[in-house]
């Protein structure tokens, strides 16, 4: 039931219908005067929804006509027909480079496969292609020929919906796999896999897109002219799994077992959103892998974390700041109530027109707090101990002797080889014999010094 009510449809836009105008090099579809061309090398499969009437027809060598009922093709008789006063020859337009991980060529759609209606909530550039849990849909009567090229070994998916028909299992999909139309629909170096299982944990779960992040970006980047648009603050955020830089405000969640995304995101468009001062505000909410560093340094590791990222439809130096203004009630209210909803942190991040640099903010709740002050009095145990076991001579540490600026200038001294049995006395300047002569002191001489504070039978042994 909760991966039911979470499930997300991804529709692919783009098709190979023949009734498709913008499949066609002219730009229009081929009529009766027209000769139809498809290039002898091209794959390509296409639907055909009714009957036409050709001149002639040129097919590839791999490819597939599905007629709908009553679609078909017949010669030209030459009669007059409206519309197609001068014949041509129509070539039927390349759908080879249409990938898979290109944002625009999907859109979020509802069960029924109507489109979504737009509202406050939006995605990051990594998830508006299928993620690992959503539902994918090829309209029904409709036709396509998809570029899956990836980076992942497996590209997991919860179904996939083709001609109408709902594959969602396994081996439902592994049939259909089988069949002819496949390899004409599918192509690249990619693997497609129906799960039939949505995700298991009501906190959310990520994407699973951030291997393909570089060609989602690029892929975006070249319909938009190969670069980010220029933000209106200096130094745009870079939420994850977004390709450009925004200017509002991102909040970072540290979550525990009792927190749900949907829940949370229903409340913050109740409580939030819907308030008429944030009527241009959009958000867009998920859970992300946050890749840990140490000394800067990244490391194998990541932190899942529950990501908003807040922007709104403000310029100039007013960019990003209504969306500020949401993120710190947001912080507030996470203060306040963040435990109850299974909240245990938040650090905010702002960038608008009117700041040179982002800000950041944290608001740790009682539980992160406690955990600080043990997390200090166990370290205070742990040096206590150290220092107890040292004290009963257990325990060694190694001598540390600093420098000092005075003995740079002077010689070290010699140690006294193991057999001498004298010492130096600062209160006597007695030099040894032979110093006068440059002579090196035996080895086996022994030298004896009076200290005048003993008694000299105390000096006997």
């Amino acid at each position: 039931l909760p991966a039911a009510t979470t499930a997300v449809y991804k529709q692919w836009i783009p098709n190979t219908n023949f009734e498709t105008a913008s499949n066609w090099d002219k730009g229009r579809v081929p009529c009766a005067s027209d000769v139809v061309h498809f290039e002898k090398d091209k794959v390509v499969s296409v639907f055909v929804r009714s009957p036409h009437a050709l001149t002639d027809m040129y097919l590839p060598l791999n490819g597939e006509l599905v007629l709908a009922a009553g679609a078909g093709f017949t010669a030209f008789d030459g009669s007059w027909d409206p519309g197609c006063d001068s014949g041509g020859t129509v070539r039927f337009a390349d759908a080879e480079n249409r990938a898979w991980f290109d944002p625009t060529l999907w859109q979020d759609v509802l069960p029924s496969g109507e489109p979504k209606p737009s509202g406050p909530i939006f995605s990051v550039d990594e998830e508006r292609v299928p993620c690992h849990y959503d539902d994918v849909v090829f309209q029904p009567e409709t036709s396509f020929r998809v570029n899956i090229n990836s980076s992942q070994p497996v590209i997991h998916l919860r179904s996939i919906s083709v001609m109408g028909q709902e594959l969602n299992t396994p081996a439902s999909w592994a049939g259909y796999l089988g069949g002819p139309s496949a390899l004409l629909q599918f192509h690249g170096n990619g693997t497609l896999q129906v799960t039939g299982t949505g995700c298991p944990d009501k906190s959310g779960c990520a994407c699973g897109n951030a291997l393909d992040g570089p060609r989602i970006c690029a892929a975006l980047l070249r319909a938009s002219g190969r670069q980010c648009p220029e933000p209106a603050c200096q130094s745009p955020l870079q939420p994850l799994g977004h390709c450009c830089g925004v200017c509002g405000a991102t909040i970072n969640l540290d979550f525990t077992p009792d927190f749900d995304l949907q829940k949370y995101q229903d409340r913050l468009v109740r409580e939030f959103l819907s308030q008429p001062k944030y009527a241009g505000v959009q958000m867009a909410i998920s859970k992300v892998h946050k890749a840990q560093t140490f000394l800067g340094i990244l490391s194998r590791s990541s932190t899942p974390l529950i990501q908003i990222v807040l922007i709104d439809d403000r310029a100039g130096v007013q960019a990003g700041t209504a969306a500020e203004q949401l993120a710190a009630d947001i912080m507030e209210n996470v203060a306040q109530h963040g435990e109850a909803f299974g909240i245990s942190s938040g650090k905010m991040e702002v960038a608008t027109g009117s700041t040179a640099s982002g800000q950041v903010r944290s608001h740790p709740v009682s539980r992160i707090t406690a955990g600080t002050v043990m997390g200090l009095l166990f370290s205070l145990l742990f040096l206590g101990g150290i220092l107890l076991l040292y004290r009963k001579g257990k325990l060694r540490l190694p001598a540390l002797r600093l420098p000092r600026p005075w003995d740079r200038v002077e010689d070290p001294a010699s140690p006294a080889p193991a057999s001498d049995k004298g010492f130096d006395n600062p209160m006597f300047n007695v030099e040894p014999p032979g110093a006068d002569l440059g002579e090196e002191t035996p080895k086996d001489l022994q030298v004896f010094y009076l200290n005048p504070l003993y008694d000299a039978s105390e000096t006997e042994t």
